[in-house]
């Protein structure tokens, strides 16, 4: 008998890879086989994003371009699920307009889908599934991972804060903490198969245990993974600024394997704006925990989220913004354009911001904070950092890659060094988006041969 082949395109962020390692998981056990090449598969499958207006064109191109190949081969399937397809109006929209497509499955039904594909391969019409209500966390779920050194594992589902620019409540649902047993579990098991770094997944894990009979926080989690599961180096996203806590900071600063980096989206600089997007706290809070945060951890990389153009902003707001940045020094910012997602309140704000004024402002705040991102590193050259190694370099296959516990990309020289190794790398150049380096058993070894 034949193996079944597919190919699987993912949009947006680490909890869809993370969905996206189940659904691969099912795809194992049913006999598939994942390949790159479309034209050949069985199955076609698009875990989409609803989070910018950008992935969702996407999404569209790409389902229209298969079109043609269905009609020249209809016994090919094509599933589309995800946050897009969560949203009713939109998986309407695609069964309407794309009536090729065969099944359509939510955010929320994803330990469903082998029986959803089943019903799917047996309909004459295309099936839409949704769930208007997540339901209680499902645990056991196959997993297949493509990274065998780097692990995403969920300790929250979903969201409660409803930042009045975010999709992700309305598709994601409300927050649901998985039970610290189970988290503790799969850390552990994925330390003695060799990964060597998990990062702890949630829309706001700060918020993490509110839900649980259980007395306990993330804090109290993330000291236990650092005790307990034997992970060598541990992460976590996403903060809310709104959650976090000195406790955590304590925890951080104390843990011996939690890597000294934080990422806490800020959004925006001006307290208008602030009030606006429902964030939950002012700038002056902000820049107190930030301040708090370095008493405990001087040295922990700080990296951050802002959006451009929000409804509303003023130049004035945005030089609030700048301010901020530029006071705050992050090593790291991920910019967005704003991006209107209909179902949220801001949609429907006036005094939306024309592009061409987003685009100038988005100019602005890059190059500041490229001035940032280029001092810290700079800050770095002639220490030697702990590197894990992800590989040769995707431009250079005779250098190596990988991250400091700072999350710093370092690219470096080195002979017979494994991928999934933890070597010291000295810093010998600053670059804005990464590092150079050189090992120091080559530096030792170049010395030998000047003597």
């Amino acid at each position: 008998m034949q193996t079944k082949k597919y190919t699987m395109t993912v949009f947006g962020c680490q909890m869809n890879e993370r969905d996206a390692e189940t659904i691969r998981g099912f795809l194992d056990e049913l006999g598939y086989e994942e390949i790159d090449d479309v034209t050949v598969a069985d199955l076609v499958i698009m875990n989409t994003c609803a989070v910018r207006e950008k992935a969702e064109a996407k999404v569209f191109g790409r389902i229209g371009r298969l079109g043609p190949l269905k009609k020249k081969r209809p016994e090919m399937m094509i599933a589309i699920c995800g946050c897009m397809v969560q949203q009713e109006a939109v998986a309407t929209q695609i069964k309407k307009t794309y009536p090729f497509v065969d099944l359509l499955f939510g955010t929320h039904n994803l330990a469903a889908f082998p029986e959803l594909l089943q019903k799917a391969a047996q309909s004459k019409e295309p099936v839409l599934d949704l769930w208007s209500e997540a339901g209680e966390v499902v645990e056991g779920l196959p997993v297949t991972r493509t990274d065998g050194v780097k692990a995403w594992v969920n300790i929250t589902y979903g969201c409660n804060n409803f930042c009045s620019y975010c999709i992700v409540p309305y598709v994601r649902g409300r927050e649901r903490s998985r039970k610290p047993a189970d988290i503790l579990r799969e850390a552990s098991e994925l330390a003695q198969r060799g990964y060597i770094e998990v990062t702890l997944l949630g829309q706001n894990v700060n918020s993490y245990g509110k839900d649980l009979e259980e007395t306990v926080d993330f804090a109290d989690l993330l000291a236990r993974v650092d005790q307990e599961t034997g992970v060598k180096r541990i992460r976590f996203m996403t903060s809310h600024p709104r959650d976090l806590t000195e406790k955590l900071a304590f925890t951080m600063a104390k843990g011996k394997n939690i890597c000294e980096h934080l990422h806490l989206p800020v959004q925006a600089g001006s307290n208008r704006i602030l009030n606006s997007m429902n964030r939950g706290y002012t700038r002056e809070h902000y820049v107190d925990l930030v301040e708090m945060l370095r008493r405990y951890l001087p040295h922990c990389a700080l990296t951050t989220d802002i959006i451009v153009g929000f409804p509303g902003e003023t130049e004035d707001d945005f030089a609030d913004t700048l301010a901020l940045v530029d006071s705050v020094s992050y090593d790291a910012a991920f910019t967005f354009l704003y991006s209107q997602r209909s179902g949220t309140p801001a949609a429907k704000m006036p005094n939306q911001v024309v592009g061409e004024i987003k685009k100038e402002r988005f100019q602005r705040l890059h190059t500041l904070q490229n001035k940032h991102s280029l001092r810290h590193n700079k800050a770095l050259v002639g220490q030697t950092l702990e590197v894990l190694v992800e590989g040769p370099s995707k431009t250079d296959a005779t250098v190596l890659t990988g991250r400091t516990r700072g999350s710093k990309t370092v690219n470096f020289t080195g002979e017979n060094i494994a991928t999934g190794t933890l070597v010291m790398v000295e810093i010998t150049e600053a670059r804005t988006w990464s590092l150079l380096g050189r090992t120091n058993l080559e530096k030792t070894n170049t010395d030998d041969e000047a003597i």
